[in-house]
Protein backbone atom coordinates (compact mmCIF):
# COMPACT_ATOMS: atom_id res chain seq x y z
CA UNK A 1 0.00 0.00 0.00
CA UNK A 2 1.36 3.42 -0.96
CA UNK A 3 2.27 5.74 1.89
CA UNK A 4 -0.17 8.54 2.74
CA UNK A 5 1.24 11.76 1.27
CA UNK A 6 1.14 14.71 3.66
CA UNK A 7 1.87 18.37 2.93
CA UNK A 8 2.89 20.01 6.21
CA UNK A 9 2.80 23.83 6.30
CA UNK A 10 4.15 25.73 9.32
CA UNK A 11 6.41 28.76 9.68
CA UNK A 12 8.00 27.31 12.86
CA UNK A 13 11.04 25.26 11.88
CA UNK A 14 11.02 23.29 15.14
CA UNK A 15 7.39 22.28 14.68
CA UNK A 16 7.97 21.33 11.05
CA UNK A 17 10.92 19.18 11.99
CA UNK A 18 9.27 17.41 14.94
CA UNK A 19 5.94 16.82 13.20
CA UNK A 20 7.50 15.58 9.97
CA UNK A 21 9.76 13.23 11.95
CA UNK A 22 6.86 11.67 13.83
CA UNK A 23 4.73 11.38 10.70
CA UNK A 24 7.51 9.78 8.69
CA UNK A 25 8.18 7.30 11.49
CA UNK A 26 4.47 6.42 11.32
CA UNK A 27 4.74 5.59 7.63
CA UNK A 28 3.63 8.87 6.02
CA UNK A 29 5.42 10.52 3.10
CA UNK A 30 5.87 14.12 4.23
CA UNK A 31 6.61 17.28 2.23
CA UNK A 32 7.06 20.52 4.18
CA UNK A 33 6.57 24.20 3.38
CA UNK A 34 7.67 27.10 5.62
CA UNK A 35 5.13 29.62 4.35
CA UNK A 36 1.99 30.13 2.27
CA UNK A 37 3.67 31.05 -1.06
CA UNK A 38 5.81 27.89 -0.95
CA UNK A 39 2.77 25.80 -0.03
CA UNK A 40 0.74 27.24 -2.91
CA UNK A 41 3.57 26.45 -5.31
CA UNK A 42 3.62 22.84 -4.13
CA UNK A 43 -0.17 22.51 -4.25
CA UNK A 44 -0.33 23.72 -7.85
CA UNK A 45 2.71 21.67 -8.86
CA UNK A 46 2.85 18.19 -10.38
CA UNK A 47 2.74 16.31 -7.07
CA UNK A 48 -0.53 15.48 -5.31
CA UNK A 49 -1.22 14.98 -1.61
CA UNK A 50 -3.67 12.96 0.44
CA UNK A 51 -3.53 15.28 3.45
CA UNK A 52 -2.89 18.97 4.07
CA UNK A 53 -1.78 19.74 7.61
CA UNK A 54 -1.34 23.50 8.02
CA UNK A 55 -0.88 26.04 10.76
CA UNK A 56 -3.80 28.48 10.77
CA UNK A 57 -1.87 31.62 11.71
CA UNK A 58 1.33 32.40 9.82
CA UNK A 59 3.17 35.67 9.18
CA UNK A 60 3.36 37.19 5.73
CA UNK A 61 0.83 37.06 2.94
CA UNK A 62 -2.01 34.59 3.45
CA UNK A 63 -2.68 32.06 6.20
CA UNK A 64 -3.88 28.52 6.66
CA UNK A 65 -7.27 29.34 5.16
CA UNK A 66 -5.60 30.40 1.93
CA UNK A 67 -3.76 27.10 1.76
CA UNK A 68 -6.87 25.07 2.56
CA UNK A 69 -8.89 26.84 -0.12
CA UNK A 70 -6.16 26.29 -2.69
CA UNK A 71 -5.99 22.60 -1.85
CA UNK A 72 -9.77 22.28 -2.07
CA UNK A 73 -9.64 23.59 -5.63
CA UNK A 74 -6.47 21.85 -6.81
CA UNK A 75 -7.12 18.49 -5.13
CA UNK A 76 -10.71 18.12 -3.86
CA UNK A 77 -10.07 14.59 -2.55
CA UNK A 78 -7.39 15.71 -0.09
CA UNK A 79 -8.16 15.87 3.63
CA UNK A 80 -7.50 19.36 5.05
CA UNK A 81 -6.52 19.85 8.69
CA UNK A 82 -5.72 23.15 10.42
CA UNK A 83 -3.61 23.62 13.54
CA UNK A 84 -4.48 26.53 15.85
CA UNK A 85 -2.99 27.69 19.14
CA UNK A 86 -6.37 29.06 20.24
CA UNK A 87 -8.54 26.56 22.16
CA UNK A 88 -11.71 28.69 21.84
CA UNK A 89 -13.07 29.26 18.35
CA UNK A 90 -15.52 32.04 17.57
CA UNK A 91 -18.50 31.94 15.24
CA UNK A 92 -16.21 32.92 12.37
CA UNK A 93 -14.10 29.84 13.08
CA UNK A 94 -17.20 27.70 12.75
CA UNK A 95 -17.41 28.94 9.19
CA UNK A 96 -13.81 27.87 8.70
CA UNK A 97 -14.92 24.36 9.53
CA UNK A 98 -16.89 24.32 6.31
CA UNK A 99 -13.59 24.53 4.44
CA UNK A 100 -11.25 22.54 6.69
CA UNK A 101 -12.15 18.99 7.69
CA UNK A 102 -10.99 19.61 11.24
CA UNK A 103 -9.28 22.23 13.41
CA UNK A 104 -6.75 20.81 15.84
CA UNK A 105 -5.58 22.72 18.91
CA UNK A 106 -1.84 23.12 19.48
CA UNK A 107 -0.03 21.63 21.23
CA UNK A 108 -1.56 18.20 20.76
CA UNK A 109 -0.50 14.64 21.39
CA UNK A 110 1.41 13.46 18.32
CA UNK A 111 0.10 9.91 18.50
CA UNK A 112 -3.43 11.34 18.51
CA UNK A 113 -2.53 13.41 15.45
CA UNK A 114 -1.40 10.29 13.60
CA UNK A 115 -4.66 8.55 14.50
CA UNK A 116 -6.75 11.53 13.38
CA UNK A 117 -4.97 11.68 10.03
CA UNK A 118 -5.55 7.97 9.41
CA UNK A 119 -9.23 8.26 10.37
CA UNK A 120 -9.78 11.29 8.17
CA UNK A 121 -8.09 9.69 5.18
CA UNK A 122 -10.24 6.58 5.66
CA UNK A 123 -13.49 8.58 5.80
CA UNK A 124 -12.56 11.11 3.13
CA UNK A 125 -12.87 14.91 3.12
CA UNK A 126 -16.02 16.64 4.27
CA UNK A 127 -18.11 18.62 1.81
CA UNK A 128 -20.61 20.55 3.88
CA UNK A 129 -21.05 23.59 1.66
CA UNK A 130 -20.26 24.73 -1.82
CA UNK A 131 -17.27 27.07 -1.94
CA UNK A 132 -18.05 30.28 -3.83
CA UNK A 133 -16.15 33.30 -5.05
CA UNK A 134 -16.91 36.74 -3.62
CA UNK A 135 -18.56 37.65 -6.93
CA UNK A 136 -20.85 34.62 -6.80
CA UNK A 137 -21.89 35.37 -3.22
CA UNK A 138 -22.67 39.01 -4.02
CA UNK A 139 -24.64 38.00 -7.10
CA UNK A 140 -26.66 35.51 -5.05
CA UNK A 141 -27.26 37.87 -2.10
CA UNK A 142 -27.84 41.16 -3.94
CA UNK A 143 -31.42 41.57 -2.73
CA UNK A 144 -30.49 40.80 0.89
CA UNK A 145 -27.61 43.30 0.78
CA UNK A 146 -29.86 45.99 -0.69
CA UNK A 147 -32.44 45.36 2.02
CA UNK A 148 -29.80 45.66 4.74
CA UNK A 149 -28.56 48.88 3.16
CA UNK A 150 -32.07 50.32 3.10
CA UNK A 151 -32.70 49.32 6.73
CA UNK A 152 -29.51 51.08 7.78
CA UNK A 153 -30.41 54.17 5.76
CA UNK A 154 -33.82 54.24 7.44
CA UNK A 155 -32.02 54.54 10.78
CA UNK A 156 -30.20 57.71 9.66
CA UNK A 157 -32.39 60.80 10.34
CA UNK A 158 -30.33 63.04 8.07
CA UNK A 159 -30.74 60.77 5.05
CA UNK A 160 -34.41 60.17 5.79
CA UNK A 161 -35.01 63.93 5.97
CA UNK A 162 -35.13 63.77 2.17
CA UNK A 163 -38.61 62.49 1.18
CA UNK A 164 -38.13 59.55 -1.18
CA UNK A 165 -39.83 56.21 -1.69
CA UNK A 166 -37.92 52.97 -1.20
CA UNK A 167 -37.88 52.44 -4.96
CA UNK A 168 -36.44 55.91 -5.58
CA UNK A 169 -33.83 55.52 -2.86
CA UNK A 170 -32.68 52.07 -4.02
CA UNK A 171 -33.04 52.54 -7.77
CA UNK A 172 -29.28 52.78 -8.42
CA UNK A 173 -28.29 49.70 -6.43
CA UNK A 174 -29.18 46.80 -8.78
CA UNK A 175 -26.99 48.29 -11.51
CA UNK A 176 -24.22 49.03 -9.01
CA UNK A 177 -24.21 45.42 -7.84
CA UNK A 178 -24.14 44.11 -11.41
CA UNK A 179 -21.16 46.34 -12.19
CA UNK A 180 -19.48 45.30 -8.95
CA UNK A 181 -19.90 41.59 -9.75
CA UNK A 182 -18.56 42.19 -13.26
CA UNK A 183 -15.54 44.01 -11.82
CA UNK A 184 -14.84 41.12 -9.42
CA UNK A 185 -14.83 38.70 -12.35
CA UNK A 186 -12.36 40.67 -14.46
CA UNK A 187 -8.63 41.27 -14.20
CA UNK A 188 -9.00 45.01 -13.87
CA UNK A 189 -6.33 46.04 -11.32
CA UNK A 190 -6.95 47.88 -8.07
CA UNK A 191 -6.89 51.63 -8.68
CA UNK A 192 -7.81 51.40 -12.36
CA UNK A 193 -10.26 54.11 -13.43
CA UNK A 194 -10.65 53.76 -17.17
CA UNK A 195 -14.13 52.21 -17.04
CA UNK A 196 -16.68 54.90 -16.26
CA UNK A 197 -20.11 54.04 -14.88
CA UNK A 198 -23.05 55.78 -16.53
CA UNK A 199 -25.24 54.64 -13.66
CA UNK A 200 -22.96 56.29 -11.08
CA UNK A 201 -23.03 59.54 -13.03
CA UNK A 202 -26.81 59.48 -13.22
CA UNK A 203 -27.02 58.63 -9.53
CA UNK A 204 -25.05 61.73 -8.55
CA UNK A 205 -27.22 63.97 -10.69
CA UNK A 206 -30.42 62.42 -9.36
CA UNK A 207 -29.36 62.78 -5.74
CA UNK A 208 -28.70 66.47 -6.36
CA UNK A 209 -32.21 66.90 -7.75
CA UNK A 210 -33.68 65.28 -4.66
CA UNK A 211 -31.85 67.75 -2.44
CA UNK A 212 -28.95 65.66 -1.15
CA UNK A 213 -25.61 67.07 -0.08
CA UNK A 214 -22.18 65.60 -0.90
CA UNK A 215 -21.79 64.42 2.70
CA UNK A 216 -25.07 62.52 2.37
CA UNK A 217 -23.81 60.83 -0.79
CA UNK A 218 -20.66 59.79 1.04
CA UNK A 219 -22.64 58.47 4.01
CA UNK A 220 -24.82 56.35 1.73
CA UNK A 221 -21.70 54.90 0.15
CA UNK A 222 -20.19 54.13 3.57
CA UNK A 223 -23.36 52.31 4.60
CA UNK A 224 -23.25 50.33 1.36
CA UNK A 225 -19.77 49.04 2.10
CA UNK A 226 -20.82 48.06 5.63
CA UNK A 227 -23.87 46.21 4.25
CA UNK A 228 -21.81 44.33 1.66
CA UNK A 229 -19.15 43.29 4.16
CA UNK A 230 -21.82 42.14 6.61
CA UNK A 231 -23.29 40.04 3.80
CA UNK A 232 -19.91 38.43 3.20
CA UNK A 233 -19.52 37.85 6.94
CA UNK A 234 -22.78 35.90 6.97
CA UNK A 235 -21.46 33.73 4.15
CA UNK A 236 -18.00 32.96 5.55
CA UNK A 237 -18.67 29.26 5.32
CA UNK A 238 -18.98 29.51 1.54
CA UNK A 239 -16.21 31.96 0.73
CA UNK A 240 -13.17 30.96 -1.29
CA UNK A 241 -10.55 32.31 1.11
CA UNK A 242 -7.83 32.29 -1.53
CA UNK A 243 -9.53 35.27 -3.25
CA UNK A 244 -11.21 36.88 -0.24
CA UNK A 245 -8.63 39.61 0.38
CA UNK A 246 -8.40 40.75 -3.22
CA UNK A 247 -12.19 40.58 -3.41
CA UNK A 248 -12.64 42.87 -0.42
CA UNK A 249 -10.07 45.30 -1.82
CA UNK A 250 -11.81 45.28 -5.19
CA UNK A 251 -15.20 45.96 -3.60
CA UNK A 252 -13.85 48.96 -1.69
CA UNK A 253 -12.03 50.26 -4.76
CA UNK A 254 -15.06 49.93 -7.06
CA UNK A 255 -17.50 51.53 -4.61
CA UNK A 256 -15.11 54.43 -3.98
CA UNK A 257 -14.59 54.86 -7.72
CA UNK A 258 -18.34 54.94 -8.35
CA UNK A 259 -18.75 57.39 -5.48
CA UNK A 260 -16.16 59.71 -7.04
CA UNK A 261 -18.11 59.66 -10.31
CA UNK A 262 -21.37 60.37 -8.50
CA UNK A 263 -19.79 63.26 -6.60
CA UNK A 264 -18.35 64.68 -9.82
CA UNK A 265 -21.76 64.55 -11.46
CA UNK A 266 -23.35 66.04 -8.34
CA UNK A 267 -20.86 68.92 -8.39
CA UNK A 268 -21.50 69.59 -12.07
CA UNK A 269 -25.22 69.79 -11.34
CA UNK A 270 -24.47 72.26 -8.55
CA UNK A 271 -22.55 74.51 -10.94
CA UNK A 272 -25.25 74.26 -13.57
CA UNK A 273 -27.87 75.20 -10.99
CA UNK A 274 -26.59 78.79 -11.08
CA UNK A 275 -28.21 79.17 -14.50
CA UNK A 276 -31.42 77.23 -13.76
CA UNK A 277 -34.31 78.03 -11.44
CA UNK A 278 -34.25 75.74 -8.45
CA UNK A 279 -37.84 74.61 -8.94
CA UNK A 280 -36.99 73.30 -12.40
CA UNK A 281 -35.57 70.20 -10.77
CA UNK A 282 -38.57 67.96 -10.36
CA UNK A 283 -38.50 65.51 -7.55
Amino acid sequence: MAAIRVLLVDDDEVIRSSLSGVLEQSGFAVTTAPNVPKALKLITGPDTYDVLLSDLHMPGAGDGLTVVSAMRHANPTAVTLLLSAFPEMTAAAQAIMHQADEILVKPMDLLSLVQIIRQRVASGPQRQREIETVAAILERTTEAAIQEWYSRVEAEPLLMSIPMSREERCAHLPVLFRELVTRLRTDRPIGASELASTAATEHGANRFRYGYTVSMLIEESRILQVSIFNTLQRNLGNIDYSVLLIGVMTIADEIDFQLSQAVKSFTEETLNADSWPRDSYAR
